[in-house]
């Protein structure tokens, strides 16, 4: 089996080959949460570079609960359908798809959009994170209904406008995240106190979608195979979770790790001998697929060519997740598709200072401004300073912190 190669999936869309751009926040929407020309600009970028299925940085479905200042937002009330048709179009003429990821982050809203966020239960956040995330309330019954309802509509928008697909973000500690964490989620209601009931919220969301969108429209849900922290989401569990969204008819199921308090996702940590098999999260995925009928994509550590049919040979997966090396890259599928011996660019980011990588999301802040450089046109810098990448968002965050907050 090679990348090459076509997939169906459950509901009957075909993907032109098995590679997809994971989910990057683009953070470059407008401040009433339009995605501008930008958007299209990049992702017309990684559809000529050859990417089969690309996923769209998270998109929030409450302006009031966003993860950062310049996400997208689809509500309603919130007239941007002309501007999603806009983005959506990046791919026309091609056989490549784009599936928006809907998102709501729950507690982890920064402080300077949210003074009061709001989880699965009232705990809040332990040193370092507290520094950035105020403390949270629990959600009530019908907060929980209308947030699902949210997610709903917000993929019947997408699909209307035309996107291919959504994605459901379960991973990272946002909202549903935290909803499958028996650490966040401490619930003693039908939403929380069991395996099964703390899994009650992710397939209602994936319910009310699929009620809104129909039989033939791809639904995923990117899940953590474990959260990597004491209490947290385990790989026994995500076993139970990618076996139920399985049965209740997923189309794709994503595998990542960690969230921003264990950052696994972004190989901080890494096992040495992991890192030479380049794919993190691989040997849960390999679990996973025993007790799954749908494609399973994994994210994370993907660097070569050989290691990715490797794995695509050895049915350890259907789907090679790329993120980070189409970030600096965008034409690095269509190298792999030739058949080129490419390998990543992706490094290794700090500042030198330890103090200073805990109290700021590096990785994260260093390839999202990659992408902005995508939006604008430009190519990629690889050598973009770490120190400037640092400055830059932190300006940014002053002046945002000095707006109302929420």
């Amino acid at each position: 089996m090679n990348i090459s190669q076509k997939l169906k999936l459950p509901c009957g869309v075909t993907l032109p080959n098995r590679l997809a751009k994971a989910a990057m926040s683009e953070n470059m929407a407008s401040e009433d949460h339009h995605p501008g020309p930008e958007f299209k600009e990049a992702y017309k970028k990684w559809v000529n570079g050859g990417t089969g299925l690309l996923i769209t940085g998270n998109v929030m479905v409450d302006s009031n609960h966003r993860g950062e200042p310049y996400n997208v937002v689809i509500e309603k009330g919130l007239d941007n359908h002309e501007a999603l048709k806009d983005w959506a179009n990046a791919s026309q003429g091609s056989e490549n798809q784009i599936w928006v990821q809907l998102n709501h982050p729950g507690k982890q809203s920064p402080k300077f959009l949210t003074k009061t966020p709001v989880g699965p239960s009232p705990i809040p956040f332990e040193l370092p994170m507290s520094n950035m995330f105020n403390p949270c309330r629990e959600l009530t019954h019908e907060e929980i209904l209308q947030i699902v309802e949210r997610f709903g509509y917000a993929a019947r928008v997408c699909k209307d406008v035309g996107f291919h697909g959504v994605q459901i973000h379960g991973a990272h500690g946002y909202l549903v995240s935290q909803f499958l964490s028996p650490r966040h989620n401490q619930r003693q209601d039908q939403w929380g106190g069991t395996p099964e009931k703390r899994m009650k919220f992710p397939l209602e969301v994936y319910r009310a979608i699929r009620e809104a969108v129909g039989p033939d429209f791809p639904i995923s849900i990117k899940i953590n195979s474990a959260d990597f922290t004491k209490g947290g989401f385990s790989p026994e569990e995500a076993i139970d979770v990618a076996k139920s969204f399985s049965e209740a008819g997923i189309d794709l199921l994503e595998l990542s790790g960690g969230t921003y308090e264990k950052p696994a996702m972004t190989g901080v940590k890494v096992r040495e001998s992991t890192k030479k098999r380049e794919a993190y999260f691989l040997d849960y995925a390999s679990k996973i697929k025993e007790v799954v009928q749908c494609p399973v994509m994994v994210t994370g550590g993907f660097r070569t060519l050989d290691f990715m049919e490797e794995a695509l040979e050895n049915n350890e997966l259907d789907v090679i997740g790329l993120a980070r090396p189409l970030a600096i890259n965008p034409n690095f599928s269509a190298q792999l598709l030739s058949g080129e011996k490419v390998e990543s660019l992706v490094r290794p980011l700090s500042s030198g200072f330890k103090a200073l990588d805990k109290a700021m999301p590096l990785e994260i802040l260093w390839y999202t401004l990659q992408i902005r450089r995508m939006g604008k046109g430009l190519d990629p810098d690889p050598n973009l300073g770490v120190y400037s990448t640092m400055l830059r968002t932190a300006l940014e965050v002053g002046l945002s912190s000095l707006k109302k907050v929420r």
